[in-house]
């Protein structure tokens, strides 16, 4: 069974879906550690109710990227690792991470790719005033979501959507793709 690190910075929803889908059986996997970018994130109150670490760290804390990756590293290499999973960690991958899980590590965006990367996927088809989106799940390389495309949703933007409305569709799809995906990816 492989070992995952999931990485969040925010409300950790997605990290919730695959930790729900692991108890169930439908993910066979272990997630070893949350990696949190953000001392108050949800994610972690999601994590403890799952019993999973959570390894949180400040990067103004360091002198660069390097040195909090290389702590990242060490924690990831002490429970052995396999995987890493980015959901909701909102920065690039550095080149210390990147080369010790070279084809190992993928996000999830809420786009379909390679339109509107970055941040605010969500408001930027929005306010393009697109028909459709979507959730894309990809490798990560060392751009901003340019890394290969390992599967996709479409999602239709209804004419009387909110942005909120948009997002909640979004998130549902989320929330059942990268569990899926991830199975395939993991067996």
């Amino acid at each position: 069974m492989k070992k995952v690190a999931v990485f969040a910075s925010g409300s950790g929803s997605n990290f919730e879906a695959i930790a729900e889908a692991v108890g169930r059986g439908d993910l066979k996997a272990e997630i070893e550690l949350l990696v949190c970018d953000k001392p108050k994130a949800k994610a972690i109150e999601r994590a403890a109710g799952f019993n999973i670490p959570a390894f949180v760290f400040q990067p103004k804390d360091y002198d660069s990227k390097v040195a909090y990756e290389k702590e990242i590293l060490g924690e990831l290499k002490r429970r052995e690792v396999d995987f890493i999973v980015l959901a909701g960690y909102m920065r690039l991958i550095g080149e210390t991470l990147l080369s010790a899980y070279e084809g190992r590590i993928v996000n999830i965006h809420p786009s379909l790719l390679p339109a509107f990367p970055g941040k605010d996927a969500i408001g930027q088809a929005f306010d393009a005033g697109v028909k459709v989106t979507g959730v894309t799940i990809h490798f990560v390389d060392e751009g901003m979501d340019t890394g290969p495309i390992i599967d996709q949703e479409a999602v239709a933007i209804d004419r009387e959507d909110t942005r909120e409305q948009l997002q909640k569709k979004i998130q549902a799809v989320e929330h059942s793709l990268y569990p899926k995906t991830l199975a395939k990816l993991l067996t």
